[in-house]
């Protein structure tokens, strides 16, 4: 359990470090596994015999987020702690030297959306899904990554609704380079990963940072912008509010009531 970083080092897929999250149940980080992701993804970046990193994960969904349960019981140090971290993880994966592919499977929310959004390639399986509960989780954040995987309006209307989008439909809009089978999916972003690796390294890294220098956005200032909206409902009561009724719902549904 944990952030691990391995090398398949294997005929085309020399130079490449995956770099794998698993956190059961769900994949939703505590404040060090934020922190651990960013430090792993910095690392595997630095290496100068990497030239593409994977970022994947382990179980049935790829992230679902914070941890609310270690916010709830640790208070608003913990939440310090996890837009801390959040931002550290996200940071990392736009920053890394050299390009990222994310290898997504089923769920990605809330900080799943932050690492992918962030992530230069996204590979995704068929059963994988995109959004931002946040609304409905009592928090704000992420729409500055969304927007970077669909069009304004759409972005949206799943950040106010809440809803997901499909890798398929990702796929029709551009930001998801291929979807495959569940059992295909780590291959796959190996093979595309092998594909940017067998470009020259000190090449590979000159256009990251020149891809990085054009972006319209600084998606590291425009995220820590909405961070502070999300300390504000935190802050104003209104984030406790919103999960306590989000829980109570939750809890009659899985009851019956």
């Amino acid at each position: 359990m944990g952030v691990s970083t391995s090398s398949p080092e294997k005929g085309a897929e020399k130079g490449i470090a995956l770099v794998t999250v698993d956190f059961p149940p769900v994949n939703a980080l505590p404040v060090h596994g934020w922190f651990a992701l960013a430090d792993a993804v910095r690392a595997a970046g630095r290496d100068p015999g990497t030239r593409c990193v994977v970022l994947a994960a382990e179980g049935r969904g790829f992230n679902a987020g914070v941890d609310i349960k270690e916010i709830q019981a640790q208070g608003p140090g913990a939440l310090i702690g996890a837009n801390r971290g959040c931002f550290e993880a996200f940071a990392a994966v736009y920053e890394c030297e050299v390009p990222v592919v994310a290898a997504v499977q089923g769920f990605c929310l809330g900080g799943g959306v932050g690492l992918a959004g962030n992530a230069d390639v996204i590979v995704a399986s068929e059963d994988a899904v995109f959004g931002l509960p946040e609304l409905d989780r009592g928090a704000l954040g992420a729409a500055t990554h969304l927007a970077r995987l669909v069009p304004q309006h759409l972005l949206r209307a799943l950040y106010y609704t809440s809803r997901t989008v499909t890798a398929a439909e990702l796929h029709a809009h551009g930001s998801v380079w291929r979807v495959t089978a569940p059992g295909e999916l780590r291959a796959a972003a190996l093979e595309l990963a092998g594909e940017i690796a067998a470009k020259d390294g000190e090449l590979v890294r000159l256009a990251k940072a020149a891809i990085n220098g054009i972006d319209p956005v600084d998606v590291r200032r425009s995220y820590r912008f909405e961070q502070g909206f999300t300390y504000e409902a935190s802050v104003g009561g209104v984030a406790d509010r919103v999960r306590d009724a989000f829980g109570r719902a939750a809890r009659e549904e899985s009851s019956g009531e």
